[in-house]
């Protein structure tokens, strides 16, 4: 029986839906989800295996003018998800007429492989709002096959996920069976805290934010986790702890219900903050997050 292997790339602008629809397709959570732009700051690989397939999904930060060192870095995360694709989603919302940077678009529009162009949060529109906007995107993507769907309702995903394995090359698989994403453990710790960041604080704060776990210790029943959460002021760490603190005794039984769902054991997590001044403009510091690889 032949096989087929390939990755399939998402990218669009911030809070389309990227995230939701990978998430959908590999049936974990492996992005964090939220209503607030840039919550994706990485390149995500979610692997989704068939018997006679292997589905590498990556879920991309939104497409932003970069504004300081970091947004930079998560931008190049975007002009990677184009070197290696075999499968190109450009995801757009329902209302939306332009990618926020046009050699973007260019490449969308000149890629030499399959594009599916995603026309997502269609449960907000009408019928003739619908037909305009597949006929703009029609004129405005014509390589492009469209799809609508809405990835939190799951309308039309099991038709692209269909689609997207008819695409895929044969090739053996690029990774065990097994295995799930190409993130480690403490990954998920992180992006877990942080999305609790987001939605439990508003402004700046959640953006001045980054989240290094120091200890991951895991035994036959428990897992004992120790993270640093990483701000770039004084008063920033104030309202990040709160009132006695509240606040982050509030993100830490947050993220722990989530981790212990995530990785089906008991946690004890331990969180504590730290000032790192102006760390998003700082080269040593994002590449130890991660960023500048």
């Amino acid at each position: 029986m032949s096989h087929k292997a390939g990755f399939v790339n998402i990218i669009g602008n911030p809070n389309v839906g990227k995230s939701t629809l990978m998430n959908a397709f590999v049936g974990e959570r492996l992005s964090i989800i939220t209503s607030k732009a840039q919550t994706t700051r990485h390149r995500i690989l979610g692997i989704v295996n068939g018997e006679d397939f292997q589905m590498i999904l990556s879920d991309t930060p939104g497409i932003i003018k970069p504004a300081y060192e970091m947004q930079e870095s998560m931008m190049n995360f975007v002009k990677s998800a184009f070197e290696d694709a075999d499968i190109l989603i450009y995801m757009v919302e329902i209302g939306e007429q332009e990618l926020k940077d046009e050699a973007f678009f260019n490449k969308i529009i000149h890629a030499k492989i399959p594009v599916l162009l995603l026309l997502n949060k269609i449960d907000n529109s009408n019928q003739a709002q619908l037909e305009e906007q597949v006929a703009f995107w029609t004129a405005k993507v014509p390589n492009a096959e469209i799809f609508p769907i809405s990835a939190l309702q799951n309308f039309n995903v099991p038709e692209v996920f269909g689609r997207i394995i008819e695409l895929l090359p044969e090739s053996p698989a690029y990774y065990p069976k097994d295995q799930l994403t190409d993130k480690p453990e403490r990954f998920f710790v992180n992006e877990t805290i942080r999305e609790k960041i987001l939605l439990n604080y508003s402004k700046e704060i959640p953006y001045a934010v980054e989240i290094v776990t120091e200890e991951f210790f895991e035994d036959e029943n428990i897992i004992r986790i120790r993270s640093l959460i990483m701000v770039e002021r004084e008063t920033q760490k104030g309202i990040i702890i709160g009132h006695k603190g509240a606040a982050l005794k509030k993100v830490g039984m947050e993220s722990r219900v989530d981790l212990e769902k995530f990785f089906g054991k008991q946690i004890h997590i331990e969180l504590v903050v730290k000032v790192n001044k102006n760390w998003r403009s700082n080269a040593n510091m994002l590449k130890r997050f991660g960023y500048n690889q």
